[in-house]
């Protein structure tokens, strides 16, 4: 009887890699730096872009009245002395205390009235919730324009039209944008957490202060750090209320100094650029402070829902 006897296949060579699979990684190695020095060179042509009207502003506040408009960034002759006749021809720290008073307390009251009102919609459940929460909503499709007769017959009818309070008095009633936006926060947390602290005695009070505000604190910044950028800036309110100089914030200030130095009076927009940089100093400064928990809470807005 024969034996058969296997023969082992001859295994085939391994192919080559051909020229294109070769040039292949290379590409990709190329591409990369070059796709980074594009990315790059975009950012920079974009920051620029943003940057330029800040720096013409610095640069026209050093310059006389006669060259604030020659679009130079570099001025030819230096007048420094722009900021320290602004100092003495306006109040000008007092108006920027009048709007670190008014802006602290409207950012302070809107976040805590909003977040309690958040809270609630976000915790209990009882019937017409959703449409009461819908109407809150609603609201912010109502001009503000709407609503400023209204309030001024109110706070004149309470004799306090002629004050700083109707500028951060209504926040105690919370904002409809940031109740909305720190809800959907609180509709992120487990309520398995607010339940076993009720089972250990814990009061509505003691869960909002203790648990969920210490996990929403990125969304209670984002409300603090957008409100006093909008109470900072505002300058309707501060026009239709404030009548005493020794009451203006820095953007009813402002409009004082441009009715005095810019068009219609002495045309020194040397100063008027001067008072500029100087009320937008702080807000630069805020943002550079906050800018951590800032991007957090808006990265995390994206995530709960």
């Amino acid at each position: 009887m024969t034996q058969l006897t296997t023969r082992p296949m001859p295994t085939e060579p391994p192919a080559s890699p051909s020229p294109a699979n070769r040039t292949a990684p290379r590409r990709r190695e190329t591409e990369r730096p070059t796709r980074k020095a594009l990315r790059t060179a975009s950012l920079l042509v974009a920051a620029g872009i943003f940057l330029y009207p800040f720096l013409w502003l610095i640069s026209a506040s050093l310059k006389p009245s006669t060259d604030v408009f020659d679009n130079a960034l570099i001025p030819h002759v230096w007048q420094l002395d722009n900021y320290a006749e602004i100092w003495r021809a306006v109040p000008l720290l007092q108006w920027v205390g009048n709007s670190i008073a008014v802006t602290l307390a409207a950012a302070v009251t809107v976040t805590v009235s909003s977040a309690l009102v958040a809270f609630g919609f976000a915790y209990f459940r009882f019937p017409g919730r959703d449409a009461l929460f819908a109407l809150v909503v609603g609201t912010m499709m109502l001009p503000a324009v709407v609503t400023m007769v209204p309030q001024y017959l109110i706070w004149n009818w309470l004799h306090l039209a002629s004050s700083q309070v109707p500028l951060w008095a209504p926040n105690l009633f919370g904002s409809a944008f940031y109740i909305f936006l720190l809800r959907q926060f609180f509709l992120g947390l487990p309520r398995e957490l607010f339940e076993a602290a009720r089972i250990d005695g814990a009061s509505y009070w003691t869960m909002f202060w203790r648990i969920a505000t210490p996990l929403c604190r990125p969304a209670l910044i984002v409300t603090f750090v957008f409100e006093v950028q909008a109470s900072w800036t505002d300058l309707v309110r501060p026009l239709i209320y404030l009548r005493d100089p020794q009451l203006y914030t820095v953007p009813r200030g402002l409009k004082a100094v441009l009715d005095q130095f810019g068009a219609g009076g002495e045309m020194r927009w040397d100063i008027v650029c001067a008072a500029s940089v100087v009320v937008t100093v702080p807000m630069i400064i805020a943002f550079f402070v906050c800018q951590r928990h800032f991007t957090e809470g808006i990265a995390t807005t994206g995530n709960k829902g």
